[in-house]
């Protein structure tokens, strides 16, 4: 009888500790905690943003969009910046690979350059993410815009509205960059099919003060041809090189020279609707690309199957006509 009255007491608990919630979890979920919400895939993983680039405008936009974006959901972002220095770059890569970081996000920095540091990361398993960067085999996904549309789309906008189809036109590029290279490269091709256009020079503009580098490289152009008209127009692989060049033809007067960038910068985009000489850019749309890998990122995390290459944000035209519209 004593017996019998022990196992009824046991069973008489386990009773009631399965009433009170008792039951274990199932197996492979997160603990939810007092708030009762589940973890999500970000929870706890490291993330290493990457760039080169931080100096940039736009670039610390995309580096603090996915770093806000990221934290939110439990991620714990390290930001690595290398200040102009590729080298170190690939050095940095190295020292999160070695150190266990649960993803990288290259932003605007060309994979191609640091490929060997980038294989050590594919080999550990860790995923490689692009924002506003290229893509190489291995890399999950690099969310970016379609740069030679881009490209194709404000050099139209500038050899047949602006130019009406000829005069002469300078170039102020950064072709390592790989977004703005493809812009250039529809530079070229349209500069190729419209006869009437002359090219006078190709300037490069370092990235670490490209607004300044611009500013001085016009002002010498300006004072190389001093002839209103000798210069029709100024094409800007990024819109930093074209604010440089609109104030230096605010400053001397030349106010018949038109120009272009691409971006969307705010600064380019007021210029644009006070009436200024830069008068187009291209909105890309940095807050979508973020978007586009923090989603992808979570997925990848939460188990699925990501298909590998470019996803691709989209972009807007900006002109005198519109540019209120892109004010924030």
């Amino acid at each position: 009888m004593k017996k019998l009255f022990v196992r009824l007491l046991a069973a008489a608990l386990v009773l009631s500790l399965t009433a009170c919630g008792g039951a274990p979890a199932k197996p492979g979920t997160a603990d939810a905690g007092e708030t009762g919400e589940a973890a999500g895939p970000f929870s706890g993983k490291k993330v290493s943003l990457m760039t080169p680039y931080l100096s940039s405008v736009t670039t610390n936009q995309m580096v603090d969009d996915l770093d806000t974006k990221l934290s939110a959901q439990g991620a714990e972002v390290t930001v690595i910046d290398t200040a102009n220095d590729f080298a170190a770059l690939a050095s940095r890569i190295e020292d999160v690979a070695a150190a266990g970081t649960d993803a990288i996000v290259l932003i605007s920095a060309d994979p191609s350059q640091l490929e060997n540091q980038l294989q050590e990361a594919f080999d550990a398993g860790i995923p490689v993410f692009g924002c506003d960067s290229g893509y190489i085999e291995g890399m999950q996904v690099n969310a970016t815009s379609d740069n030679h549309q881009m490209g194709e789309l404000i050099v139209q906008y500038l050899f047949d509205d602006l130019m009406g189809g000829e005069g002469t036109v300078v170039a102020l590029t950064h072709r390592p960059h790989p977004g703005v290279v493809k812009r250039c490269e529809a530079f070229d091709e349209q500069l190729a099919a419209h006869e009437g256009i002359q090219l006078l020079t190709e300037q490069h503009i370092p990235a670490e003060q490209p607004i300044n580098d611009a500013q001085d490289i016009v002002q010498n152009l300006l004072v190389s041809n001093p002839e209103k008209g000798s210069i029709t127009a100024i094409f800007c692989g990024w819109d930093e090189p074209a604010i440089g060049a609109a104030q230096a033809c605010q400053e001397a007067g030349r106010d018949e020279i038109s120009i272009v960038g691409v971006d969307g910068n705010q600064q380019a985009v007021a210029l644009i609707q006070e009436g200024s000489c830069l008068k187009a850019t291209v909105a890309q749309n940095f807050s979508g690309m973020a978007d586009i890998v923090v989603d992808q990122m979570g997925r990848l995390f939460s188990g699925e199957t990501v298909e590998p290459g470019e996803r691709y944000a989209e972009a807007s035209l900006i002109t005198a006509d519109n540019a209120g519209d892109f004010i924030q």
